[in-house]
């Protein structure tokens, strides 16, 4: 047996002024050809659950490339083409194959068109019209019809933060197998709920999205359904498809098999339309969450900058929020990251232990929400300088050597802050600890993520406070301006 695997991930924010040239997914760590599976085995993403798959049946492989980059704007055409190229250029040279089996992340949104995913499908299936392709999904992908209409099975995470992307791709690699064998033929059955539901209202440990994660499971409980999975979808993507949708597999070999799949999906969607209102989030003012954060005696208490998180394309150098804490005098802060490559230059210049004033953060203008650039004034002292590299050892991408650039530690005031000089969102302890900052003993970990953080960061957790800040990650829909969400689509409606 001959498979084709690959990777192809980003989660495009349209509002966000931040490129997403090739070398964003460099950054990350695009791997090619047989540096694939010395990159991703051992690891937790869907892409090492297939090695392994493949492995277990004595399966050939090609793999032409994994790529992922952090979420930014949208992707350059040059970038799409290439990284969409070498899939194509492998199934059309190196087949046959008897299947693909693809780690795809469902928000890509390439310059000048309204999806990645969906026509790179596509053009798969024009090349080879009979192959039957898996791929696994971002929970907040935005499914759409073309994606549905050619490929063979589709599985989602179940997590937020995304801890079983490995058991989301073994999942998807065994009904794949499973067909391949011609124990199951699966159908997909596909509806959008029509709701722009908000990502910080997402965690898996919360509800409503608790609740549709038991839903699924429960439906893949049922005879006949292979997989069941909601798709909160991706909200910063002014694109038609964008919102919260339901995808089920069916074994079309069962009595009945297309009109249970249909069932199912239609009982999850809805689930969507009777929970509608609890997907979006409350604002209050952030002089008052952050005096409230004052009185909480005992910590470590988490404060979120999540209108300004890398992991959904903002800039990382938005410092509202920053300033706030600063000037309401909270003490034993650790904060991460602000991205500024000047910043840590100018820190590696002046050296550990020596005191600077500097433009901190800023750097970027957001014209989709009228933000000018606006640096704050600092004077504190470079504490520690690192090369930003470490090996993941938490519960999201483990194993996964990861890095944030050159990186300093900036002390200010009651806080240290952690500048990088590549975007990077702080899902992992690693962020701090790599650095010689131990979060578990600070009164506050401010942080610039929206739910990913929980990952690494829950163990220490005694409090959460949100802080409603600026950024083209916010929460506030009246701050951003949709012109191409389909008619009807709520709360727009």
């Amino acid at each position: 047996m001959r498979l084709l695997l690959a990777m192809m991930k980003h989660e495009t924010n349209t509002f966000s002024p931040v490129p997403t040239p090739l070398q964003r997914f460099r950054d990350w760590g695009m791997h090619e050809d047989r540096a694939v599976v010395t990159a991703y085995r051992g690891t937790n993403h869907p892409l090492a659950a297939y090695i392994d798959l493949a492995a277990e049946i004595g399966a050939e492989i090609v793999t032409p490339i994994a790529a992922e980059g952090m979420p930014s704007g949208p992707v350059s055409r040059e970038a799409y083409d290439y990284l969409t190229g070498r899939i194509l250029d492998a199934l059309a040279t190196q087949g046959p194959f008897d299947a693909a089996l693809l780690d795809l992340h469902g928000a890509m949104v390439p310059d000048g068109m309204t999806g990645g995913e969906g026509p790179l499908l596509k053009r798969m299936r024009e090349i080879a019209p009979g192959l039957p392709i898996a791929a696994t999904f971002d929970m907040h992908g935005n499914m759409t019809d073309e994606i549905m209409a050619n490929a063979t099975v589709v599985v989602g995470y179940k997590t937020y933060p995304h801890v079983d992307m490995y058991k989301a791709g073994e999942q998807c690699g065994r009904i794949m197998l499973r067909a391949l064998k011609g124990e199951v033929t699966p159908v997909i059955r596909f509806g959008q709920a029509g709701i722009l539901a908000q990502t910080l209202r997402m965690g898996s440990d919360e509800e409503p999205m608790q609740g549709a994660i038991a839903a699924c499971l429960a439906e893949e409980a049922r005879a006949g359904i292979l997989a069941a999975s909601i798709f909160g979808g991706f909200p910063m993507a002014d694109i038609p498809d964008a919102g919260l949708s339901m995808v089920v597999v069916a074994d079309a070999g069962t009595g009945g098999g297309h009109d249970i799949g249909q069932a199912a999906c239609d009982r999850l969607l809805a689930y969507a339309q009777a929970t509608r209102t609890d997907w979006f989030h409350v604002h209050h003012p952030l002089d008052a969450a952050v005096a409230r954060a004052k009185t909480i005696a005992d910590g470590p208490v988490v404060l979120l900058d999540h209108a300004d998180n890398v992991g959904s394309g903002g800039t990382s150098d938005v410092m509202t929020v920053i300033a706030e804490v600063l000037r309401q005098g909270l003490e034993g802060v650790a904060m991460a990251a602000v991205w500024d490559p000047a910043a840590v230059q100018m820190m590696q210049k002046a050296g550990v232990g020596a005191t600077i004033t500097l433009e901190l953060g800023g750097r970027t203008a957001m014209p989709s929400i009228g933000l000018a650039a606006k640096p704050l004034t600092l004077t504190g002292k470079v504490r520690r300088l690192s090369d930003g590299e470490w090996t993941v050892r938490g519960p999201m991408y483990t194993g996964s050597r990861v890095t944030a650039g050159p990186t300093a530690v900036f002390e200010t005031g009651g806080m240290q802050i952690v500048v990088t000089s590549l975007h990077h969102e702080p899902w992992d302890a690693g962020i701090f600890t790599h650095i010689g900052i131990d979060p578990a003993h600070c009164r506050y970990i401010l942080l610039k993520s929206r739910v990913h953080y929980r990952a690494g960061f829950r163990p220490f957790e005694k409090h959460r406070i949100t802080l409603d800040g600026d950024g083209v990650t916010t929460s506030d829909n009246t701050r951003l301006s949709y012109s191409h969400l389909k008619p009807g689509t709520y709360p727009f409606n």
